[in-house]
């Protein structure tokens, strides 16, 4: 069953270069999961109908939940995230998809 990793950013980011770091440790890992992620959303416009308006948003596609996990539990993900985490507070979350 299909699954979306959403990622939302609610501040803009503080440490561009941390932002930089964690862009190009996932670019050169990106060969691994690229079979099983697709990009649908990646900090397009955003217009927020209730709540406030995040700084932006990311949704990607996965085959499963299990893939979904997978790549975020990965070891080049795992090393990469510290990065996000010091650049930019986000959410994540995965959302199991319709059959």
């Amino acid at each position: 069953m299909t699954a979306y990793m959403i990622l939302i950013r609610d501040e803009p980011v503080r440490d561009a270069e941390a932002m930089a770091e964690y862009q190009r440790m996932n670019r050169e890992n990106a060969a691994e999961f690229s079979a099983k992620l697709t990009p649908l959303v990646v900090y397009g416009a955003v217009e927020a109908l209730e709540g406030p308006t995040p700084d932006g948003v990311l949704v990607l596609q996965f085959p499963t939940v299990e893939d979904a996990k997978a790549w975020y539990d990965s070891p080049a993900y795992q090393a990469a995230l510290p990065y996000r985490r010091q650049a930019a507070d986000y959410r994540a979350m995965i959302v199991q998809g319709l059959s």
